[in-house]
Parts: structure tokens; sequence; C-alpha cells
């Protein structure tokens, strides 16, 4: 899979208990808008905003992009902080649809100053594989910078699919910095923590 990047999130902060996994988290941006307008999505598939999603639409929506991918802080976020979240006018909620089914999501988030982050980006398992992950890519960076930021930022982890940083570094972002943090994910999530995390 060379196109589809479920990316965890922006920053997954350890939680109290639990498993622990070890991750190598890699900070990217990009410092130019793309000379090149994005690709043509293919035939059948829309990109489309949802303003204020409901908080358990977007639960489930969350959980089928990440659930492999160790995402988990916003399984653990209570309803109302969440909801809260995803009211914000700086957080965009970007669905990619298959006709009318839903393929992956991408959330951008423009809340913390001049620049745009790329706080989630993923496709759905069925979707993967397909070759529709790099095109809603270089559409969500358009996307991104319509908001003239200074800068569009992403990150992504050990935890992520293998080919989510070179995809991205493909998609024009450099590697800023790269650190190690000590994630404990809560046994009672269920979720499937690669044997190559665990911490010992």
């Amino acid at each position: 899979m060379i196109t589809e990047v479920p990316c965890a999130a922006a920053r997954e902060e350890p939680g109290g208990g639990g498993t622990q996994i070890g991750v190598d988290i890699t900070f990217l941006c990009m410092d130019r808008q793309p000379p090149a307008h994005p690709p043509a999505l293919p035939w059948g598939y829309g990109i489309r905003q949802v303003a204020r999603p409901d908080v358990g639409w977007y639960r489930g929506l969350y959980d089928a992009v990440g659930r492999d991918y160790c995402w988990w802080l916003r399984r653990v976020m209570p309803d109302p902080e969440l909801a809260r979240l995803l009211s914000s006018p700086g957080i965009g909620v970007h669905v990619l649809y298959d006709g009318t089914i839903p393929a992956g999501f991408c959330e951008l988030d423009s809340r913390h100053g001049p620049d745009v982050n790329i706080a989630y980006f993923g496709l759905l398992p069925a979707w993967i594989g397909r070759g529709i992950g790099r095109v809603f890519l270089h559409h969500m960076v358009a996307r991104a910078w319509q908001a003239r930021p200074a800068a569009v930022r992403v990150n992504t982890c050990s935890a992520d699919h293998p080919r989510a940083l070179p995809t991205y570094l493909r998609a024009g972002f450099r590697k800023v910095r790269t650190i190690h943090e000590i994630w404990a994910i809560p046994d009672a999530l269920g979720l499937p923590l690669p044997a190559r995390l665990r911490v010992a």
C-alpha cells in the first residue's frame, strides 16, 4: 500500500494504566503550497466536509479507520468534551465518500496559530490498496492551504502503516524531528496492539 496512510493522532499522550507500547513519532512540515493542482478523484468518489459531526457517528468512523493503528485518545475522551472539540470552528472533518459510503476521513486543525495541522488521516480497511489514499491526501493538503497558513503540518508514528511516512514525504512534507514516547493504552479498549511495539 503506497497511498493509504492511516495516521495516528497529532500526539497521543500516555494515559494511566493499560498496556505500554513504545512509538517513534515523526513530525513533518510543508512550508510551501504545492504548485500543481491535486489529481482528480476517481469516478464516484467525493469529499464532503461534515459540520459539527454527531459524536456517535464520528466515533464509529474514527474507530473504523484507526483501530489497527493504535488510535485511542478520542476513544477515551468524554462525549461532552469531544462534542465541544468537533464543534470548534478550527476543526474541519472531511469525509471521503465512495458513492454514499464513507471510505476514509481527514481532520484539519487550525486552532493553534498560523499553521494547519492534519490531525487525522486514513481510510477504512476495505479501501486500503485501491490507490485512492494518495489522491485523497493531495486534496486535503490543497484544502489545508486554502486557509493561507504559514505551513501545513502532520505527524506519523511507528504504529501507523509502514508506507505512511514515505507517502507524506512524496507529497511534499519534510521531516522536522523524531521523538520516542511510551503510551499506556487502556486494555478495556480492546485494541489489537502490535507485539513489535509492546514494552517488555
